[in-house]
């Protein structure tokens, strides 16, 4: 068995919820349990990444301690994770013991808004532990408070071991008829790394910086009017046209930023490119200029942009094949 514990409090000197925290911890030690704990406050960077941790758990602790108002930021951002990218497959089947110390005011609001959260993304919560403390030596010294600690540890592993019913309620509804997972399409290791380059400042603006170079390149090539250079591509064509004996065929290429089209017109060891129109053509392509400029650049040939929908095309498609044997970038 394997309970995760999520701690979304501060982690403050006596802080009520550490303290309860580490008495189920000792329980659930003597019985033999695997525990992993998760404190929100250290994964800030890749909290949207945590819900992927549900995965490999039988049974999970959410704690929490109200400070000022609600269950606080860090333990709402993983419970945002866990619906829109949770397995609700996975949570359906999880049992879920809410704690919530408080030291101001408001713990059972809490603990009930943890519960009605956990049954919307379709688990199981079984009875929590809540209470108010202004001074944790309270709760420490008092042998009374211990044993309902141990209690509901108890509780939690008989309702996992022996897989205890739960009696459905409305909340769940919400689930069946609005819940949605995106999928990330990456793996956790991906998803982490994405989540710290995205809190990257440095990463950030370092992307933001070379947005705009690019920005400042097209504009360059495109004139004040917006239109593009009557000579892009041109040259790049020409330099790097690899005949191909007994083929000839004429390609249109339909920019965006031009008002004419690109003519490419190859007969056998003979090429000609301009910007124009041809009454009868091979193959009719429509790509922005930023994708012509990414093959010509050599990181995407013609075949592969087409294949990813960058390119619109009609036409023999034998044809279209043969531009990356016609040219090598």
């Amino acid at each position: 068995m394997k309970i995760n514990i999520y701690y979304g409090g501060r982690g403050l000197i006596g802080d009520p919820t550490l303290y309860v925290l580490n008495k189920m911890q000792e329980v659930l030690r003597e019985l033999n349990v695997n525990m992993e704990r998760y404190d929100l406050y250290e994964f800030k960077n890749n909290i949207i990444t945590l819900s992927q941790t549900l995965k490999d758990a039988d049974g999970v602790i959410l704690a929490t301690t109200v400070e000022w108002f609600g269950v606080g930021g860090w333990m709402q951002l993983f419970l945002d994770s866990c619906w829109l990218y949770g397995d609700k497959e996975k949570i359906s089947n999880l049992y879920m013991c809410p704690i919530v110390m408080s030291t101001t005011y408001g713990e059972r609001d809490a603990l009930t808004s943890l519960t009605e959260a956990w049954e919307i993304l379709g688990g199981l919560p079984v009875t929590g532990i809540s209470g108010y403390f202004a001074d944790v030596a309270e709760l420490e010294e008092n042998a009374n408070y211990a044993r309902v600690i141990e209690k509901r540890t108890e509780d939690l592993y008989r309702s996992i071991n022996q897989k205890s019913a739960v009696f459905p309620c409305s909340n769940q509804a919400v689930k069946q008829k609005i819940s949605f997972t995106q999928s990330l399409n990456l793996t956790p290791q991906e998803a982490e790394q994405l989540s710290e380059l995205a809190s990257d400042d440095l990463y950030v603006q370092k992307q933001k910086e070379d947005i705009q170079e690019l920005a400042s390149m097209f504009k360059d090539l495109m004139g004040a009017s917006g239109e593009m250079d009557s000579t892009m591509f041109l040259q790049d064509l020409r330099d790097h046209f690899h005949p191909q004996p007994g083929f000839h065929a004429v390609y249109k290429f339909n920019l965006p930023e031009s008002k004419k089209p690109l003519i490419v017109k190859v007969d056998h060891t003979e090429m000609e490119c301009f910007y124009g129109d041809s009454d009868t053509f091979d193959v009719e392509m429509r790509l922005s200029s930023r994708i012509m400029n990414e093959i010509v650049q050599g990181r995407m040939t013609f075949q592969g942009a087409f294949m990813a929908g960058d390119v619109k095309m009609k036409g023999d498609f034998k044809v279209l094949r043969t531009l990356d044997l016609l040219y090598k970038f």
